[in-house]
C-alpha cells in the first residue's frame, strides 16, 4: 500500500482458515461491514493460539510457490513501466520539441489512479484475481506493441497510453489482495519489505535500460520490450498461480452488481472503520510530508554549494534508506512490535527532514553541510519503514472480500498526496529559501501527523467486520 503505491507474502496455497490476519468470516466475527470495528486483536501470523510466532525467512518466502510468479511478474511490469516512460517522453520531444508535452507524456501513465482508481480497483473483488492480472498484463502487452508501430500518430500513442495505465488499479489491487492471500503476517511483511526494495531497484533498472535503448536504438525498440515484459508476466502468472474463485461477498448484493455500489461500499467500509481511517490517514499524511522534499532536490542542492551530479545522491539517500529500513524491521520484529514502533517511526521519518532543513538554512555552504543533510535523508528513509506494519495491518483489518477496493482507494490517495506535496514544495520554494521550506515541510508535518497517530494508537486492536452470511463465489 505505501510508496508508490506495491506489497507481497509466504505461507503454501489457497487462504488457510486457522484464524491468521488474512483469514475470512470464521477469523473475524461481528457486525456486518460498515458497522464498525470489532475490538479484538488479530493475530500477526498463522501460528497457533499462545505460540509465538516464527520469523519469517527469504528462503522460505521464495518456497512459496505462488509468491515467485507474484514477485517476479511485478518487477518485470515495473521494469517495462518505466522503460516505457522513458521511450515515449523521449519519442514525443522528438516529434515535437516540447517540455510540456514531454512532461504529460510522462504523467498520463498516473492519471487513472487519480481518475478513478477506487472504481477500477472493485474488479479485483469482482472477478477471480488472477484472471484479472492475467488478463490486465496481456492486454498492456498488445497495446505496448501497438504503440511501437513506426509512425502512429501522436494522438493515438498518448490515448494507446492512457488505456494502459488504466490496466494499472485492476492489475495492482488484485495483485495486492492476491498477496495477502497466499502468505502469512510475516512472511507478508517480508515479502512487502522485499517488494519495496524491489520496487525501487527495478525503477532504477526501467529508467537506466530505457536511456540505454532510446540512445542506442530507438524509442519503438525499447517499446516492443517492454511489450515482452507484460507477455513474459501474463504467461509466467498464467503457468503458476492457483485457480481460485471470485472473492466471497457474504451473499449481501441482490440482483446485478454495479462497479459504482462496489466501489462505494469500499469507501463506506473505510469510512465506518475507525481503524482503517487512522491507518490511510497516517499512511496519507505521513507520506505527503516526508515525500515533499523530493520536490525541491536541485535548488536545495544549489543552496548547499553543490553542482548538479549532487542531486541524484541527494535523491537516492531516501530510498536507500527505506531499503535498509525495511530489511531491519521486517526481518529482525515480530508484527506486533512492528505495530508499536510505528509512532516512533513515523517521527523518525520526519524530524530529520526538520533538521536537514536547519543545516542547510543555518550552516555554512559546502560538503560538510551537503554530507549531513544527505545522511539525514538517509535517517529519514530508514524511519519510513512504518510503512510495512501499516501495510500489514491494512490487510488485518479487512474482510478478504473487500480488500481489492480497499487497496485501491488507499493507492489512488498515494498518489495524490505525493503529487500534491511535490507541488506544494515547490510553489513554497518560489517565494522562500529551498533550506527553509524542507525546515517548514518537516515541522509542519511533525504536527499534522500527530492526530492521526493518535487514531492509529487507539485503535490497535480493532479489525474490519467480515459479512456474516456465506454467499457463493463466483468462479
Amino acid at each position: 500500500m505505501a510508496g508508490r503505491p506495491r506489497a507481497a507474502h509466504a505461507a503454501q496455497g489457497a487462504l488457510r482458515r486457522r484464524g491468521h490476519p488474512h483469514a475470512p468470516a470464521a477469523a473475524v466475527r461481528g457486525r456486518r461491514p460498515g458497522g464498525g470495528p470489532l475490538s479484538g486483536s488479530a493475530p500477526a501470523g498463522g501460528s497457533p493460539a499462545g505460540a509465538a510466532p516464527r520469523p519469517a525467512t527469504f528462503r522460505g518466502l521464495f518456497a512459496v510457490r505462488e509468491f515467485r510468479p507474484l514477485f517476479g511478474s511485478y518487477l518485470l511490469s515495473t521494469i517495462g513501466d518505466e522503460l516505457a516512460r522513458v521511450a515515449l517522453t523521449v519519442l514525443v520531444y522528438q516529434r515535437t520539441d516540447s517540455p510540456l508535452l514531454s512532461a504529460v507524456t510522462f504523467a498520463i501513465s498516473y492519471l487513472p489512479w487519480l481518475l478513478g482508481g477506487p472504481l477500477l480497483s472493485t474488479l479485483a473483488d469482482r472477478l477471480p484475481r488472477h484472471r484479472v492480472l492475467i488478463a490486465s498484463d496481456t492486454a498492456r502487452a498488445l497495446l505496448v506493441a501497438l504503440m511501437a508501430v513506426p509512425g502512429t500518430p501522436l494522438p493515438v500513442l498518448l490515448v494507446l497510453l492512457f488505456v494502459v495505465a488504466v490496466c494499472g488499479p485492476p492489475f495492482e489491487s488484485a495483485r495486492s489482495a492476491l498477496m495477502a492471500d497466499v502468505l502469512d503476517g510475516e512472511g507478508y511483511a517480508l515479502a512487502t519489505s522485499l517488494t519495496n526494495v524491489g520496487s525501487q531497484v527495478a525503477q532504477v533498472l526501467g529508467f537506466v535500460l530505457g536511456g540505454a535503448l532510446v540512445a542506442v536504438l530507438d524509442p519503438s525498440a525499447a517499446l516492443l520490450l517492454d511489450a515482452a515484459t507484460f507477455a513474459v508476466s501474463a504467461v509466467w502468472l498464467w503457468a503458476r498461480l492457483q485457480r481460485r474463485p471470485a472473492p466471497d461477498d457474504g451473499g449481501e448484493a441482490e440482483g446485478p452488481r454495479s462497479m459504482w455500489r462496489d466501489a462505494a461500499e469500499g469507501l463506506r467500509l473505510i469510512g465506518r472503520t475507525p481503524r482503517l481511517r487512522a491507518i490511510i490517514a497516517v499512511t496519507w499524511v505521513g507520506t505527503l510530508f516526508a515525500n515533499a522534499p523530493e520536490g525541491i532536490a536541485a535548488p536545495l542542492v544549489e543552496q548547499l554549494g553543490q553542482g548538479a551530479t549532487q542531486i541524484g545522491v541527494l535523491l537516492a539517500a531516501n530510498p536507500a534508506g527505506v531499503t535498509v529500513g525495511g530489511l531491519l524491521v521486517a526481518r529482525g520484529l515480530t508484527q506486533q512490535r512492528r505495530e508499536q514502533l510505528v509512532p516512533h517511526l513515523v517521527v523518525l521519518s520526519l524530524l530529520p527532514i526538520l533538521v536537514a532543513g536547519l543545516v542547510t538554512v543555518w550552516g555554512a555552504p559546502g560538503q560538510g553541510a551537503y554530507a549531513a543533510v544527505v545522511a539525514l535523508m538517509f535517517v529519514a528513509g530508514l524511519g519510513l519503514a512504518w510503512t510495512i506494519p501499516l501495510n500489514v495491518a491494512f490487510v488485518q483489518a479487512v474482510p478478504p472480500a473487500y480488500r481489492g477496493r480497499a487497496f485501491g482507494v488507499a493507492v489512488s490517495g498515494l498518489y495524490g498526496v505525493q503529487g500534491i506535496g511535490v507541488l506544494a514544495a515547490g510553489a513554497a520554494a518560489e517565494g522562500l529559501a529551498p533550506g527553509g521550506v524542507v525546515a517548514l515541510i518537516g515541522g509542519v508535518g511533525l504536527l499534522a501527523v500527530l492526530p492521526p497517530l493518535v487514531g492509529y494508537v487507539r485503535t490497535q486492536g480493532h479489525v474490519a467486520a467480515a459479512p456474516a452470511a456465506a454467499g457463493r463465489s463466483r468462479t
